[in-house]
């Protein structure tokens, strides 16, 4: 094969219209369609090397051992590309974040975004970005739009084949920052994939589903007008619907912290002070704060005094997932 070693970086996505839910565990095919904005600044890289001296897979995240489950969740994503490339060797993996993993930040996204790319270069596989895409969903739901830079659109589909991320607009197309509040870096107590599993017994997750294509028609609009207000509007609603299907799914999952909520207030108060800006909230507690560009210091300043804040990340529009 041509190589035996790859690496790849690889950002963190924010969801805009949420992913929460799957019509297919195994295959990881989304509940409903989903859109996202690829940010730069947060950064999975990940090395991969096929060796035959190994007894099994090896897997480090920042330089420790990942735990048991953790190895066989890349293992099964490694055998995916293995068995397109007809190889049987096993891998070393080592993966490194510079962001808080498993907090609501989209790590998984970035990290089997990193994967899938390092892993089929190094298994002489050189796939297109849909087919990327397509792996990468099949590891993490939202790693399939980590393949692509700026605002991405994740179709729903009922094939395998044809649930895949697409661009929707380039990085440089509308200069929004993302201001996120860190409130916590401790890992959830229940990560994403039990909670897709968790939303179908939510009496309103079915509504939640059967409205995403309004939504996302709506933040299709709003990003390629660059509809600030109508961006908002929908995003805001968005997030709040999904943390609504989680409060009511059973059992319930709370990821908000007294502190996530108080963003939350700050937020409102910004907007009212005429300081554009939302919120959006993934599966944990901390919060991402969209701006435009002219405003994101305003907002910064005012998010530091928030009692709870631990530390500010910001993200602009960032690029697809490389090799390196």
């Amino acid at each position: 094969m041509p190589s035996a070693s790859a690496a790849a970086t690889a950002s963190p996505n924010i969801a805009l219209i949420k992913y929460w839910g799957n019509r297919d565990e195994a295959l990881r095919l989304p509940s409903n369609g989903s859109i996202s904005l690829t940010l730069a600044g947060l950064t999975c890289r990940t090395a991969v090397s096929f060796e035959a001296d190994l007894p099994a897979d090896v897997l480090t995240v920042n330089g420790a051992m990942e735990t048991p489950a953790g190895t066989e969740r890349v293992s099964r994503h490694l055998d995916l590309i293995r068995a397109q490339a007809g190889l049987r060797l096993p891998a070393r993996v080592e993966s490194q974040t510079d962001f808080p993993a498993a907090t609501g930040l989209a790590s998984s996204a970035a990290a089997f975004a990193a994967l899938t790319l390092a892993a089929a270069s190094a298994a002489g596989l050189d796939l297109p970005p849909r087919e990327l895409s397509r792996l990468a969903r099949r590891g993490s739901g939202s790693a399939c739009r980590s393949i692509f830079g700026g605002y991405v659109e994740w179709r729903a589909s009922d094939s395998d084949a044809q649930s895949i991320a697409e661009p929707l607009a380039p990085p440089d197309h509308w200069h929004l920052v993302d201001v996120v509040a860190i409130v916590s870096a401790d890992p959830k107590a229940i990560g994403s994939t039990e909670g897709h599993r968790l939303a179908a017994t939510s009496p309103l997750q079915a509504s939640r589903v059967a409205d995403a294509p309004r939504r996302l028609s709506l933040c299709r609009e709003a990003i390629l007008r660059r509809d600030f207000e109508g961006l908002a509007a929908v995003c805001e609603l968005d997030s709040n619907w999904m943390h609504a299907v989680m409060l009511t799914s059973r059992p319930a999952l709370i990821y908000w912290l007294p502190a996530t909520l108080a963003v939350m207030h700050a937020v409102a108060e910004l907007r009212r002070s005429g300081v554009p800006v939302f919120y959006t909230i993934d599966a944990g507690p901390n919060v991402h704060c969209l701006t435009p560009v002219e405003a994101h210091a305003a907002v910064a300043e005012r998010l530091r005094a928030v009692v709870g804040v631990r530390q500010l990340l910001l993200a602009h529009p960032g690029g697809p997932a490389v090799l390196v």
